[in-house]
């Protein structure tokens, strides 16, 4: 086995850090472990082990067609069958941080 004797030095956000680190946590690993696997798929790859992409912006609804729109909606349907919701007043809070 060889010697991990390297840092990795990085600056990241508290919240993501913490959100991160309870999920390995629960996964019983550790921080270092996670990042060494990390570092040997990007050579194992020759890149990253997941696609970077950048999101596009919402359609407007008369930009959809309808079955887009139909589709959207049963997504958030289901989703709000699931709990995967939140309620109205702190979407719009979180909007109005994000201005």
């Amino acid at each position: 086995m060889a010697v991990k004797s390297a840092n990795v030095t990085a600056r990241v956000e508290p919240e993501v850090k913490a959100e991160a680190e309870a999920i390995i946590d629960q996964l019983g690993l550790s921080v270092s472990a996670v990042i060494n696997s990390l570092y040997k798929q990007i050579i194992l790859r020759n890149g990253l082990p997941y696609t970077l992409t950048v999101p596009s912006a919402p359609k407007a609804r008369d930009e959809m067609s309808k079955v887009e729109f139909d589709a959207m909606m049963e997504t958030g349907l289901t989703q709000a069958k699931n709990g995967e919701s939140i309620p109205a007043e702190e979407a719009f809070d979180q909007l109005l941080r994000g201005i």
